[in-house]
């Protein structure tokens, strides 16, 4: 009776490290509104607003003439097909560059952990954009440079995502394997890797969800697909074509999402 009687506890206490620490994140979030200069009057006056509405007005036009239909569906091919095999390439490398980068037991000296960490910092710190400018270089205009841009970036993603989820994993199982002489390579495969691999999945799937929206960005920069188009309707402030544009890129993320939750549903039962 009297644990329920007892009052809960203040919300801040000088001796919470805890407390102290969402109180610095509130300090900076206060001090980020007070450096930034938002004009929110200017954003939320009347003439802001009009402009807004006609411009998604314009939006709910989709042009849905043949030629253009037809332009936009090899279009979105394309930037799925891109944004497949680019997650597809970073999901091995990212797997390869995991085992280095994670200490899998207690007694795993891990001699490659920080180089293979440094390695994978270095390939997720540089935006796609980037790896695109620098691909289009050797590789010219065109899917194949947005592809590897995707690969490379999404291997660093990835990569760090797969030692966290390796490192993680519970040891019981790989202790016993070793404790019979079993090798490190097979610990893997039969201990570790089928407990991790829903999580796995998971973080590939979510990042070919990501990848999409950054096919279509590499487009701006004439790595093809739907960004691609994108660029060209919206600098010639066609609002219908980039309205279809849109609603592909749309259909594309929920085709990837309804994917993702039937490969988790299956890999549940």
């Amino acid at each position: 009776m009297n644990d329920l009687q007892r009052l809960p506890p203040p919300l801040f206490i000088a001796r919470c490290k805890a407390c102290w620490l969402m109180a610095g994140v509130g300090l900076l979030i206060v001090l980020s509104f007070w450096t930034l200069d938002l004009k929110w009057a200017q954003f939320l006056s009347l003439d802001a607003l009009g402009k807004m509405g006609r411009f998604v007005g314009e939006l709910l036009h989709p042009a849905r003439d043949a030629a253009f239909l037809q332009k936009l569906l090899s279009a979105t091919l394309e930037t799925l097909a891109m944004s497949a095999l680019g997650t597809l390439i970073a999901a091995v490398l990212g797997l390869l560059l995991a085992l280095p980068a994670s200490q899998t037991h207690a007694s795993d000296k891990a001699r490659f952990r920080g180089v293979t960490r440094l390695l994978l910092n270095a390939l997720r710190a540089i935006p796609e954009l980037v790896w695109a400018a620098l691909l289009l270089i050797a590789a010219g205009l065109g899917p194949f440079a947005g592809t590897l841009a995707l690969a490379l970036h999404t291997t660093g993603v990835l990569g760090r995502l797969f030692a966290e989820a390796i490192e993680n994993a519970p040891e019981g199982p790989g202790f016993a394997l070793r404790a019979r002489g079993i090798g490190e390579g097979r610990v893997f495969c039969y201990a570790t890797l089928p407990q991790v691999l829903p999580q796995l999945l998971s973080y590939t799937l979510y990042r070919w969800e990501n990848n999409i929206r950054a096919a279509a960005i590499l487009g701006v920069v004439g790595a093809g697909g739907l960004g691609q188009m994108l660029a060209f309707y919206m600098g010639l402030f066609q609002m219908p074509e980039t309205s279809s544009i849109l609603l592909a890129m749309i259909a594309l993320v929920a085709l990837v999402d309804a994917l993702s939750y039937l490969a988790r549903r299956a890999l549940s039962r």
